[in-house]
């Protein structure tokens, strides 16, 4: 006969991904005549859940090469930017995003200076990101378990059998009667 078990286990009840662009000014020492390059680097994030929301938080800093003086000279500018998004993620099976619930935020794809322009003195940047969120929380499994099924295998001692083979008809009835009269 198979009945059900429920087994309450930690699965991903949630999962989602989500591409932002964000637009900066940074404004340098010196006015720059051309920007060289720009890169991203030290991106720190973190979730947390805020009324049934994930929201991330995160930081990177954005290094600017430009050259300034008529193209005559260089320099480095650095600013940090925070930010922060909300990602309302969907939920299977009815399960409810709650303070146990653990969430897990990978990049998915590193911050990236994907547009730069000079715009009356000041570097103008286009900044795109990936980040990708799992939910992970107590959910529900039902398995089928067969209640009767006993999968030991019984094995008889042969020896045994042969010490035991005690003809039953010359047996007395009597015999406990006996013992303990005597």
């Amino acid at each position: 006969m198979t009945s059900f078990k429920e087994i309450v286990t930690k699965a991903i009840i949630g999962k989602c991904k989500k591409t932002t662009t964000a637009n900066f000014e940074v404004e340098c020492e010196e006015s720059p005549n051309t920007v060289l390059g720009c890169w991203v680097i030290n991106h720190a994030f973190s979730g947390n859940t805020n009324h049934g929301k994930v929201n991330l938080n995160g930081s990177y800093d954005v290094n600017v090469w430009y050259s300034y003086n008529n193209d005559t000279k260089t320099a480095v500018c650095t600013r940090k930017f925070n930010y922060n998004d909300v990602m309302n993620v969907n939920l299977k099976n009815n399960s409810k995003l709650d303070d146990h619930s653990e969430i897990i935020v990978q990049c998915l794809k590193q911050p990236t200076v994907t547009d730069v322009s000079i715009k009356n003195g000041l570097v103008n940047l286009k900044v795109e990101k990936e980040l990708g969120v799992e939910i992970i929380g107590n959910t529900t499994v039902k398995v089928a378990v067969e209640d009767d099924f006993d999968d030991y295998e019984e094995i008889f001692d042969t020896e045994m059998e042969e010490e035991l083979n005690i003809n039953i008809d010359k047996l007395d009835d009597n015999y406990l009667d006996n013992g303990v009269n005597n």
